[in-house]
C-alpha cells in the first residue's frame, strides 16, 4: 500500500508540475492544420479560401497554394508551441491509455480502430460529443471454429472544469459466441485529473462473469504524460481483490503519433501473492482514426 500511494503522489506530481515540459498552452483560432491526400501537413493562416484552392501563409514555407483536389482535410489548430517553436497538436488520442478509457470523450462523428497483437479488433465511435459506443471481437473462429469472445462498449462523459477535470461512466458487455452462459462485463466510474496531454485517472469497476457480480471492485489508476509533439508517457494499472488474493497488474510503455495513427508499445507486468517469480508480457497496438 505504501508503494501505491508513492507511485500516485509521483505521477500527481508530474501531471500537474509546471516545469516538467516547458510549454504553455496557446489558443489561436486564426490557425489551420491543412492535411492533403499525400500525407504531407501544412499549417498557417488561411489568406484566401475558393471553391478551387486554398491560400495558406504559414512559418516555413510562406505563402502557398493548395487546391481542393490536394486536400484530405481542414482542421482548426489547438496547440501547444514548445520553446523551439514546433506546433504540438492537440492529442489525436486522449479518451484512452492502453485499454483502460479516461474521462475524455471523442467528438461527435470520430471513432477509431483498434488493434493489438493482431487478435483484438475493437471499433468505437462518438454518437454525440459526450456519448461513444464500441464493438469488439478476438476471431478465434478463424481457427477451426473456436469459440469466440465478442463484446460491446458504451461510455457517457462530460467536463467538471474543461480541460482540467472530468468524470464518466460506462460498461463492457460481452459473450463467448459457441458457448452458454459465459457473459461477462464490467460497470465502471472513471475521474480524470488534467489536460489531454498530462492527465491523471482514477476509475473503480465492478466486473460481472456467468450471472455473478464481483464483490469488491477493480481500482484502475492510469496516467498519459505527452513527451513531444507526437510522443507520450502511458502507464495503466490495475488492482483487482478476489476472495483469496491481491492481484496488480502493472503496464509501462508509450504512444507514437504517425501521421494521425497511434502505435502503443510496453509491457504488461502482474503480480500475485502466490507468483514466485517475476515476468513481463510485451504489448504492441495500433489505433487508427476514423
Amino acid at each position: 500500500m505504501k508503494n501505491l500511494v508513492s507511485v500516485t503522489v509521483f505521477l500527481v506530481f508530474l501531471i500537474f508540475s509546471p516545469s516538467l515540459i516547458q510549454a504553455q498552452n496557446q489558443q489561436d483560432s486564426t490557425k489551420t492544420r491543412i492535411e492533403t491526400v499525400d500525407g504531407n501537413e501544412y499549417i498557417g493562416i488561411i489568406l484566401e479560401q475558393t471553391s478551387e484552392k486554398i491560400r495558406l501563409k504559414t512559418e516555413n514555407l510562406g505563402e502557398i497554394s493548395i487546391t481542393a483536389t490536394q486536400i484530405k482535410k481542414i482542421t482548426p489548430v489547438n496547440q501547444l508551441i514548445a520553446k523551439d517553436g514546433t506546433f504540438w497538436l492537440d492529442n489525436p488520442q486522449a479518451t484512452r491509455y492502453f485499454w483502460a478509457p479516461n474521462g475524455y470523450n471523442l467528438k461527435q462523428g470520430e471513432g477509431y480502430y483498434q488493434n493489438v497483437w493482431i487478435l483484438f479488433n475493437q471499433a468505437v465511435y462518438g454518437l454525440t460529443d459526450h456519448f461513444s459506443a464500441g464493438v469488439g471481437v478476438v476471431p478465434l473462429f478463424l481457427f477451426a471454429g473456436t469459440s469466440t469472445p465478442a463484446w460491446i462498449t458504451a461510455k457517457f462523459s462530460m467536463p467538471v472544469v474543461e480541460n482540467k477535470f472530468n468524470l464518466g461512466v460506462g460498461a463492457l458487455a460481452g459473450t463467448v459466441i459457441g458457448e452458454q452462459n459465459t457473459g461477462f462485463g464490467i460497470l465502471y466510474g472513471i475521474s480524470t485529473f488534467g489536460t489531454k496531454d498530462k492527465n491523471l485517472n482514477v476509475g473503480l469497476g465492478w466486473a460481472f462473469a456467468g450471472g455473478e457480480m464481483a464483490k469488491k471492485p477493480t481500482l484502475n489508476i492510469s496516467a498519459m504524460i505527452r513527451t513531444g509533439p507526437k510522443g507520450y508517457f502511458i502507464t495503466e494499472n490495475y488492482f483487482i481483490g478476489t476472495s483469496d488474493e491481491f492481484v496488480v497488474m502493472m503496464m509501462l510503455g508509450g504512444r507514437r503519433i504517425i501521421k494521425g495513427t497511434g502505435l502503443d508499445f510496453g509491457v504488461v507486468m502482474p503480480f500475485a501473492s502466490e507468483m514466485d517469480q517475476f515476468f513481463a508480457i510485451p504489448w504492441l497496438g495500433l489505433t487508427v482514426p476514423f
